[in-house]
């Protein structure tokens, strides 16, 4: 398993070692003693998976603490753009953004701590994100912020006349105007 920074503290893409053959492949999605030798103290509760088609923005989502949730996110069909939005005060990152591609054929996945609201973009025909929790839903504490807010600007890698939108998503607050109570 190698451990790569992204340059927003505690945000993290985990690459882990695949083993080929003329069988195909075999790889560990996730392993407790590698992450706790690793200095990555999550104890995952729940398991969550989504299928979309290309085109389609789901986020950005968080939950309020105290049931805020870390996520492992991989994709396990398909392609993903991947974002994750620093919601943390006091970080020197508060307010940045970081996005990635996640596929079932690089296999990469992206451990997203508490403190940071959450989304992708389905770049392939369809995919399947599927992702571990640190903490259960809880609706009563669900946000979000909205996916074209200007300040963060972030490219989804969608034509914005292609883009598939639930309403839910498309009416959430702008950063600025966003319940947050995220620190470091």
């Amino acid at each position: 398993m190698q451990i790569i920074q992204t340059g927003l503290p505690d945000l993290l893409i985990i690459k882990p070692k695949i083993f080929e053959d003329n069988r195909g492949y075999f790889f560990e999605g996730y392993n407790q003693n590698k992450f706790r030798d690793n200095g990555l103290h999550y104890t995952f509760v729940q398991d969550n998976e989504s299928l979309s088609t290309r085109g389609i923005i789901r986020g950005l989502h968080y939950q309020l603490a105290p049931y805020a949730q870390a996520k492992l996110i991989r994709v396990i069909y398909g392609k993903v753009f991947d974002v994750a939005v620093d919601l943390r005060e006091n970080s020197s990152t508060y307010g940045q953004w970081y996005g990635c591609e996640l596929s079932a054929e690089n296999k990469e996945q992206l451990l997203v701590p508490r403190g940071f609201a959450h989304g992708f973009s389905v770049l392939s025909g369809q995919a399947i994100v599927f992702y571990k929790c640190d903490n259960f839903y809880h609706p009563e504490s669900e946000r979000g912020i909205n996916y074209r807010d200007p300040s963060l600007n972030i490219d989804w890698k969608i034509e914005p006349e292609k883009a598939i939108v639930s309403a839910k998503d498309k009416v959430l607050p702008d950063f600025k105007d966003a319940d947050m109570n995220f620190s470091i």
